[in-house]
């Protein structure tokens, strides 16, 4: 039973190896993988303004000193500043990948 077990893990692995060589023989799909990035940044964007709707929302139904609002509003420009320039880095590093990996494939004569 012992012999099988190894046996199959070994077929999943040598299998997986396989399958990420063939895989890396392909072109990539850079304007795919930028949309899909770009997707997923306009629903962090919309789950932001979102979430910071109901916190002013929440400030105007309660009583809150002014000190306190001011530093919660300022937390929330901080954190969306921060995602701005997070996802800013992330379409940059995209697009540094794709200059990189036609650079290699130029040199490489692939």
């Amino acid at each position: 039973m012992r012999k099988h077990l190894i046996g199959m893990v070994v077929a999943i692995c040598l299998g997986a190896g396989l399958a990420v060589t063939a895989f890396a023989d392909e072109p990539i799909d850079w304007h795919a993988q930028e949309r899909q990035l770009k997707q997923s940044q306009r629903s962090e964007r919309v789950a932001m303004k979102l979430k910071e709707h109901q916190i002013r929302q929440s400030l105007k139904a309660s009583p809150v000193s002014g000190a306190t609002r001011a530093e919660i509003i300022h937390k929330m420009q901080r954190e969306h500043r921060e995602l701005i320039q997070k996802q800013r880095d992330a379409i940059q590093k995209l697009k540094d990948q794709e200059r990189a990996y036609r650079e290699y494939q130029r040199t490489n004569g692939g």
